[in-house]
């Protein structure tokens, strides 16, 4: 993901297997959202409702890179 790249807010609704997630964004909008390789440990307590920032491109909009993670259930 590269300079069209843009970030959204998401909900993360379940935990799928190989560290994927599927997140929800404010509109409904439901994707897969994944972590780099890298970066798994640092992410390894996202449960469902955690909120997190995604990385989405223009291009597929149906996956997104999480980039941070907040504690913040509902």
């Amino acid at each position: 993901m590269g300079e069209d790249a843009f970030r959204v807010e998401a909900r993360v609704m379940e935990a799928l297997p190989n560290g994927t997630f599927l997140a929800e964004l404010a509109n409904g909008h439901r994707l897969t959202a994944f972590v780099e390789r890298r970066h798994k440990r640092f992410f390894a307590g996202v449960r469902a409702g955690d909120s997190v920032k995604l990385q989405l491109t223009p291009y597929d909009l149906s996956v997104g890179r999480i980039l941070v993670e907040r504690n913040e259930r509902i």
